[in-house]
């Protein structure tokens, strides 16, 4: 795979008159954090399915741990645990229980599955919830779970579908260092989030999907870099240090009632330096400086025209117009 978990090309898929992937090229490379981002209907969940052998794709090829989607989707299932939007725990099981089937499900002798099932309920921090029902637990732990038993089966790469969604801040904070702890052990994560946020923080690429065709890829850094808007805001200390700056720093936009200056700029350390140098040579105080780059919502509109991610991508669970279920079957 030279390297790479995950890579796709031209993959293409359609519903009756509906093209919901439209020629997507996709390269993870393995030991990271990929994220895949875009509006409802988009088409994440699609190529989601299509990677994970639950779609077949009309055109393209699509090589998962080294195994072709199409012709290898047995060996690609033996490879890859999937984790969807909804945790899909039994109610009715223990969680060492979920843990413990999921361990007969793989068919791995009883002693090897308990032996994993007290490692995952101790790395999760569910052994004391051990012997309750999945029923009892909160959404934080049954999200925790599911994930749980992901890993019973030691998969080189993990699909993450919108993994935090519904969780307070401290639980979603958790699921984060989880997330980079499988991949400090050499995991490879597909996450695909409504969370701008969760991309920035977790990601090493983000790439954004809209109306089935990827319309940037890139790290956080460089996303942010293509939408301008950068600027450095000085506030004075008078009316007198306003005027001067505007004089000197030409293109800039002044707010006489805040007695601020927004300065066009890419707040690096040189650029800094250079407008400080200017503003001294006319010995102007400056009383506050802040450096405004854009943010992941600011990429997001540029290149969708959404402003966010708000929202699931397909409430019903169907992104297909003709009704096709994305609900994840086979591997986990």
């Amino acid at each position: 795979m030279n390297g790479s978990a995950i890579a796709a090309s031209g993959l293409r898929k359609s519903y009756k008159d509906k093209t919901v992937l439209d020629g997507v090229d996709l390269d993870v490379r393995a030991g990271t954090i990929f994220a895949l981002l875009g509006p409802n209907g988009a088409g994440k969940t699609t190529t989601v399915n299509v990677l994970t052998t639950l779609l077949t794709p009309d055109a393209g090829k699509a090589v998962v741990a080294g195994h072709d989607v199409s012709t290898e989707a047995r060996a690609v299932r033996a490879a890859i645990g999937v984790t969807g939007q909804f945790a899909s725990v039994d109610n009715l099981l223990t969680g060492e229980e979920n843990l413990l089937m999921m361990a007969d499900l793989l068919h791995l002798p009883k002693a090897e599955g308990r032996r994993i099932t007290a490692r995952l309920l101790g790395r999760f921090e569910l052994t004391e919830a051990a012997g309750k029902l999945a029923a009892s637990y909160s959404g934080g732990m049954r999200r925790k779970l599911d994930l749980a038993m992901t890993l019973v089966g030691n998969p080189q790469i993990i699909f993450l579908d919108e993994p935090t969604t519904g969780l307070d801040p401290r639980s979603r904070r958790t699921m984060w260092q989880i997330i980079r702890e499988l991949v400090a052990d050499g995991t490879t994560i597909f996450l695909t989030t409504q969370y701008l946020e969760e991309a920035d923080e977790l990601a090493d690429r983000i790439a954004v999907l809209d109306r089935g065709r990827l319309v940037a890829e890139g790290t956080a850094g460089e996303l942010k870099r293509r939408v301008p808007g950068s600027h450095i805001r000085l506030r004075f200390t008078d009316r007198h240090g306003l005027d001067v700056a505007a004089r000197v720093l030409p293109g800039s936009t002044r707010d006489d009632e805040e007695l601020t200056l927004r300065v066009p700029g890419d707040g690096g350390v040189r650029s800094l330096r250079a407008l400080l140098d200017r503003l001294d040579a006319q010995s102007v105080e400056v009383e506050e400086l802040s450096v405004h780059t854009p943010d992941l919502d600011d990429v997001f509109l540029a290149l969708t025209g959404h402003g966010n991610l708000t929202g699931h991508e397909n409430s019903g669970g169907h992104e297909n117009p003709d009704g096709h279920d994305n609900e994840e079957v086979g591997a986990r």
